[in-house]
């Protein structure tokens, strides 16, 4: 029985989980956005957010713990330069996993786990763009038309009773 454990193991054992959740935490902060099995996914989330969190104040304490987890000074730097300052005003939530379907080999179920704020098509830029241009429905612009047709027909009138 498997009371209280919510671990998830991803068939493996301790250090061969470790080695890949850091390894999977490395290539998501370098890339932004990696795809891999649902599971995974999921468990890299439980992993990585709170190292995501630690990376927001940096110190060389938080740097080091950060360090003991992933060791790649390529991915510690990432995490304290570029993606600390994009989430700095995020109170968490820091990844979204969105599911792909089924691999075609293996036929398990993939999905793209990406960093929030560095994906342009769901973030702020998209929203600025519909802020700014200016909305348009079928119903005021049929008045329009019916108006501009209704103040036409008397001046082509006025034309034929001449």
């Amino acid at each position: 029985m498997r009371h209280g454990d919510k671990v998830k193991n991803l068939g493996r054992k301790k250090a061969h989980r470790e080695a890949l959740l850091s390894n999977l935490a490395c290539q998501l902060i370098e890339h932004k956005r990696i795809v891999t099995t649902l599971a995974k996914a999921k468990a890299l989330r439980v992993y990585v957010e709170p190292l995501i969190t630690k990376g927001r104040t940096n110190t060389t304490h938080q740097r080091r713990v950060v360090f003991s987890y992933l060791q790649d000074k390529e991915a510690v730097t990432e995490l304290f330069s570029t993606v600390a300052e994009k989430i700095a005003g995020r109170p968490g939530g820091y990844t979204r996993i969105i599911k792909l379907g089924a691999r075609t080999g293996d036929n398990a179920e993939t999905a793209m786990i990406e960093l929030v704020d560095f994906n342009e098509i769901y973030g702020k830029g998209k929203g600025e763009e519909k802020a700014t241009a200016k909305k348009t429905t079928r119903r005021s612009s049929s008045k329009k038309k019916a108006e501009t047709t209704a103040t036409d027909a008397p001046a082509t009138d006025a034309k034929a009773a001449e």
